[in-house]
């Protein structure tokens, strides 16, 4: 099987750093700069960049999709988080950049501490309004200057730059979106209104593909289009995006609705956007700098705070929850034939991490129904495993072998929703000690499902549940526990997310993951995830509105890494009603053989 949307080629390497780098020092000083700060960002600050905005990666080997270089004329640092650190050390000339760990030092303090009194450059349409604040403190701090780059100078030293994308836009149905995009721009100008504005500048292209019904395929693993749209409180909305990416069926739905110009009028379309002296909202999280520039330019009042559509698109309505349902359901069956294929095929030492992506995407493609993957799949066997964001390429593919432990988390793009699972496999016998950790970050999970809280709780205030059977044991793991998922679009979706940076009150109609893990260097890691839905919770004699969680992800967990000891009879009634569940939803859609074995898979944990 050969998979269509995930390459395993490595073309990024140690040595573009060594090569490009210099290029770029080169290309600073013939400006008159002494440095330059390099994001993995583009001007939408999108999670999945397209080629001609992955800077970071051609110009220093990185590839994660988070982290900044600020490269000087004598030293250069790659600042990353916990989920990169080991793949960074790996992928960059740590003789020439410095690979600094986010928990312990952010960019901006690594700027204060080395960039003394020098010209330190940054692209405004690849930093937020906020990044800039913080970039000048630091460079204050330093006794430095921070100059705005007229053009980006690393575009400069790009001689085969990739040429911007332009894949077509389609319409999402509204069946399957749940309200049309009239009716959305209402409740947008209502929005306004309320908040006292008199335009929105939409940067993130997720809101866009939402507010107009749209999709596209300008990135990969995410649905989207990328462009910019205004909306004053009043009048028809302004698309800006290339007319040529648009097919003729969208284009007249949009045109029923709003406008349509291209990028080379944006700031002439701002400039008209609202009175003059209005104030229009930047979104803070995807806002470029540079557009809050233009916003001034034209004599209006860039007001900086969260775009009202972000979270409007996090609750989702019947439509996409049904949609989120089914897609689930038929995911839920290509995995259930993937997993009964992996445990038959695995203990032969047949299977590599790549095979094993091969066979997933397979198994999702025989649907009928797939029209990408969400994101690279992370299949790490053994030590990979403990790479948190690890991607198999040919370099590092290895066998399954007998007595580790296989990570797999994965997720589909149906039209209906949008999928994201992960399941930790034993192939052969498991040590005792996988077994606790195992059912550790288990118990994690079944907190988290188990919750019941009230109305306005964070995700912050619920991470804990998840990490709690790890403290007990002095163990914890560096992600969040949980991340919003979108209809469609994004496989990580904001403003709801589980971890202790997650201060957006939980609504019904939100998707979030579940995904407590652990992982030891070096030798496994393991990590169990299922998406849920906040729903209401009707709990007698309350006192107030509680909410809870839905499970809607439906496969089932490896009881041989399960330590029956470690669960308690409340975390052992919720598996096997998990699984008591699982196989009610999919057994009618299994051929025999796959029915008989899942049945095996999720018998009561008493008989594990």
């Amino acid at each position: 099987m050969t998979a269509q949307f995930q390459s395993f080629d490595d073309l990024a390497s140690p040595a573009q750093g060594t090569r490009r780098i210099p290029l770029l020092r080169a290309e600073l000083a013939r400006r008159g700069l002494d440095g330059f700060v390099v994001p993995r960002a583009d001007e939408h600050q999108s999670e999945y960049v397209p080629p001609s905005a992955d800077r970071l990666a051609w110009l220093t080997g990185f590839t994660g999709s988070a982290g900044t270089a600020i490269v000087l004329a004598d030293r250069a640092a790659i600042v990353v988080d916990g989920r990169y650190t080991l793949q960074a050390g790996q992928q960059v000339d740590t003789g020439l950049l410095t690979v600094v760990r986010l928990a312990e030092t952010n960019a901006e303090a690594w700027i204060a501490a080395e960039l003394g009194p020098r010209r330190l450059a940054y692209d405004p349409w690849l930093h937020t309004a906020k990044g800039v604040d913080d970039l000048a403190k630091a460079v204050t701090k330093a006794g430095g200057t921070l100059v705005p780059a007229e053009t980006n100078p690393l575009d400069a030293v790009w001689p085969d730059r990739p040429p911007p994308p332009h894949a077509p836009v389609v319409l999402q149905p509204e069946e399957l979106a749940g309200e049309s995009a009239g009716a959305k721009i209402g409740r947008l100008r209502e929005a306004l209104a309320k908040d006292r504005l008199d335009g929105l500048v939409i940067s993130d292209p997720q809101n866009l593909a939402w507010l107009f019904n749209i999709r596209g395929g300008d990135v990969a693993h995410t649905p989207l289009a990328l462009g910019y749209a205004l909306v004053p409180r009043e009048g028809r909305p302004i698309l800006v995006m290339d007319p040529r990416k648009i097919s003729n069926e969208a284009g007249a739905a949009i045109g029923d609705v709003a406008e349509i110009a291209p990028p080379a009028r944006l700031a002439e379309e701002i400039a008209r956007l609202g009175p003059e002296g209005g104030a229009i909202r930047i979104d803070s999280a995807t806002g470029a700098a540079a557009l809050l520039g233009l916003v001034e330019a034209a004599g209006r009042r860039p007001d900086r705070g969260a775009d009202p559509l972000t979270l409007m698109k996090a609750v989702k309505n019947a439509a996409e929850i049904a949609g989120a349902r089914a897609a689930q359901r038929r995911d839920g069956v290509a995995m259930t034939r993937y997993l009964r294929w992996l445990a038959e095929t695995a203990p032969s030492g047949s299977v590599t991490e790549i095979g094993a992506v091969e066979a997933l995407e397979g198994f999702r493609r025989d649907t009928g129904h797939l029209k990408d993957v969400s994101f690279p799949t992370i299949s790490g066997s053994g030590p990979n495993g403990a790479i948190v964001h690890y991607r198999v390429t040919r370099a590092s593919d290895r066998t399954l072998g007998p007595g580790e432990l296989f990570l797999v988390d994965s997720g589909a793009q149906y039209r209906d929703g949008t999928t994201d699972i992960t399941r930790t496999i034993a192939v052969g016998e498991p040590s005792a000690e996988m077994r606790d950790r195992f059912t550790r970050v288990l118990k994690g999970h079944i907190a988290i499902a188990r919750a019941v809280f009230p109305k306005g709780t964070s995700g912050a205030q619920i991470d804990a549940f998840a990490r709690r059977p790890l403290w007990e044991a002095g163990l914890d793991f560096d992600h969040g526990t949980g991340h919003g998922i979108g209809s469609y679009l994004s496989v990580h979706e904001g403003p709801q997310r589980i971890s202790k940076l997650g201060g957006v009150a939980l609504e019904p109609g939100m998707i979030v993951s579940n995904e407590p893990g652990y992982y030891k260097t070096g030798a496994y890691g393991i990590r169990l995830e299922n998406l849920v839905l906040v729903e209401a919770r009707e709990i007698e004699g309350a006192e107030r509105p509680m909410l809870g969680f839905e499970t809607l992800t439906l496969a089932p967990f490896d009881l041989a890494v399960v330590e029956p000891a470690l669960l308690d009879a409340d975390e052992r009634a919720w598996l096997d009603a998990y699984h008591a569940r699982v196989r009610e939803a999919l057994s009618d859609e299994l051929d025999e053989p796959t029915r008989a074995w899942l049945a095996q898979a999720t018998r009561p944990i008493a008989s594990a």
